[in-house]
């Protein structure tokens, strides 16, 4: 373009600042929800936005909060979820937030300012290198440094975020970039060269995994949060009903298939069920979808499934065989594996193995007793009550007994799906998360379910569910405690609490391990915070008072309502694998007593 001028420039392009074009981007992504907090080196992409009617910017209280509620927007909605930020601590505020949500595959662009080019290196006011802080927890970071790539910059970002094994990029945006005048246009596409994703099937290794699966006495399918992200739960709904093969999830794939039907076992893992763990430690082909075997899923690994035949699908390469050994390797999209498994799949007489698993079920069930805990609420009636009000929901879990609870509990199905920190087990993931899952479907009835450990981590996100008029249902199981540090500590450190008591006092005696007439009865009174902020607050102590609670909550049409339910300091999550032990090595009741699966 050498020699004409920006006058005569006009007739092929529009000089556009960078910030405009990020909101151009913006729109050719076709975003429409962004979370965004503003700052000095982000200022100008905020005026950008100003007016603008088809981005919807919301304004968290804290940029962790921000970076969840982006987060629970794309895993309730299937988009990319997008978030702004500006430099230095609104950046680093995010890194607990990317960590969880790359994790957990969950497609994010999150766009930071930065200082300007000629600043970086020069320890500028709020400068951090977030691209090296972030790379390690991260799909990809990049700061852009001229103004020419921006367009190309923000195209591959989207692009690199939702192919493949989706994940978080993130985009560092310098000042000077933003101010710079340049082209308008934006790529329709973007062609990376080296950038590869499996998609298809590998025809060889799909007619091993099939013929082993045939040749099973006992097969399994073991089914994790890759046939969510790959949205196959009718694919695999199909293949389960077609085979007759029984299932097993993790807690990322539980409600894969509808947890109520007759092929479902249960969860697996430390806290699965004993029917699932020894489903497991007895079948002779374990056809694992979508799952990274970490060891809360394993236990003791080097026993883990250790008479079957193992068959591994994962987008990802490096997940397979890097915690437990795969006799058959599929690297491609979990959705066209299970498309062409399903074109051949024919009944599979598992008739006595379904059997044998149903004995299992009906003799070891996972039930709370009143009497374990305290004689009062137990979560099994919070949540089997959930179940029973709420028909078409977002439920979105914290992490601790709360999100256990949820998983041994709840009732999923394909109107009925369940968010949670699975990889990073992020505390205070919950309630900023479902906010981002009620602005991404506001016709549903979205809930949470968290601690008074939990929801204390991003307590201040209730401003921004008040403001923006988001009738979020928040059930607080207090139990005073950090409870399930606290399990720990009952179980295998004899009772020693230490550090776990939410209503310590400096007064408090060493080696106190229960709270007495002198201890405060609320810290907080969740009640009288919810109803500081213009929140509804209630409190449950019995358990004739929960089914109220919840359909009173319901019918809030603007306000979210904090639900306070009471339960026992030293309720439990039952059953449990002991740290180091085997799936086959359970503790099934809250006493010293053990069963071998």
């Amino acid at each position: 373009m050498a020699g004409i001028s920006r006058k005569g420039m006009k007739k092929y392009m529009e000089l556009i600042t960078g910030a405009a074009l990020f909101v151009k981007a913006l729109k050719k992504e076709k975003v429409d929800t962004l979370f965004a907090y503003p700052g000095g080196q982000a200022i100008d992409l905020f005026d950008a936005l100003y007016g603008e009617r088809d981005i919807h910017v919301i304004l968290p209280r804290h940029e962790q909060g921000l970076v969840h509620a982006a987060d629970g927007y794309a895993r309730s909605t299937g988009k990319t979820g997008v978030c702004l930020v500006t430099s230095g601590p609104g950046a680093t505020n995010l890194v607990t937030g990317i960590a969880t949500a790359n994790y957990d595959s969950v497609p994010l662009v999150c766009f930071t300012g930065q200082v300007p080019v000629n600043l970086m290196g020069k320890d500028a006011f709020q400068e951090v290198d977030i691209v090296g802080i972030t790379r390690s927890i991260c799909k990809y970071a990049v700061t852009v440094r001229s103004r020419e790539c921006l367009a190309e910059t923000i195209k591959k970002a989207f692009y690199i975020a939702k192919t493949g094994k989706p994940g978080v990029v993130v985009v560092d945006l310098p000042k000077d970039i933003q101010q710079a005048h340049g082209s308008d246009v934006y790529p329709d596409e973007i062609n990376m060269q080296g950038y590869q994703t499996k998609s298809l099937a590998p025809m060889e290794q799909l007619n091993k995994a099939w013929e082993l699966l045939c040749a099973a006495q006992n097969p399994l399918f073991l089914i994790g949060g890759g046939v969510h992200i790959a949205h196959a739960q009718q694919e695999m709904l199909q293949l389960v009903e077609k085979t007759g093969v029984p299932v097993v999830t993790t807690i990322m794939g539980k409600g894969a298939i509808p947890t109520d039907h007759a092929l479902y076992v249960g969860n697996i893992g430390i806290h699965g069920s004993y029917a699932a763990n020894a489903a497991v430690s007895n079948c002779d082909v374990l056809f694992a979808i979508g799952t990274r075997f970490n060891d809360r899923i394993t236990g003791k690994t080097a026993a883990f499934a250790s008479n079957a035949m193992i068959v591994h699908v994962d987008i990802d390469a490096t997940s397979i065989s890097r915690n437990v050994a795969a006799d058959v390797a599929i690297v491609a999209d979990a959705r066209k594996v299970i498309c062409a498994l399903t074109e051949r799949a024919e009944p599979l007489g598992t008739a006595s193995w379904t059997a044998q698993i149903n004995t299992w079920k009906e003799n070891y069930p996972i039930a709370m007793k009143v009497t374990e805990c305290g004689g009062g609420l137990t979560p099994q009636m919070i949540m089997e009550t959930i179940n029973d009000v709420f028909s078409d929901a977002v439920f979105v879990t914290d992490v601790g007994q709360n999100q256990l609870w949820a998983t041994q509990f709840l009732a999923l199905d394909k109107n009925r799906q369940m968010l949670t920190s699975g990889g990073l087990g992020t505390m205070g993931y919950g309630f900023p998360a479902a906010i981002g899952a009620k602005l991404g479907n506001p016709q549903k009835d979205v809930l949470v379910i968290t601690g008074d450990g939990g929801i204390q981590m991003n307590i201040q996100e209730m401003a921004t569910a008040v403001c923006y008029e988001l009738p979020i249902i928040i059930c607080i199981l207090n139990n005073g405690y950090l409870g399930n540090v606290r399990q720990w500590q009952e179980l295998f450190y004899d009772r020693r609490y230490v550090s776990t008591c939410m209503r310590y006092r400096k007064g408090c005696e060493a080696g106190c391990n229960q709270p007495d007439r002198h201890c405060p009865a609320y810290t907080p009174d969740f009640v009288r915070l919810a109803q500081s902020y213009g929140a509804k607050g209630l409190r449950v102590t019995e358990a004739g008072g929960v089914k109220a609670a919840l359909e009173s909550a319901k019918r809030s049409t603007k306000v979210p309502t904090v639900i306070e339910f009471i339960i026992d300091r030293e309720c439990n999550v039952m059953p449990i694998v002991p740290p180091g032990n085997s799936l086959d090595d359970m503790i099934l009741v809250n006493t010293e007593s053990k069963a071998l699966v």
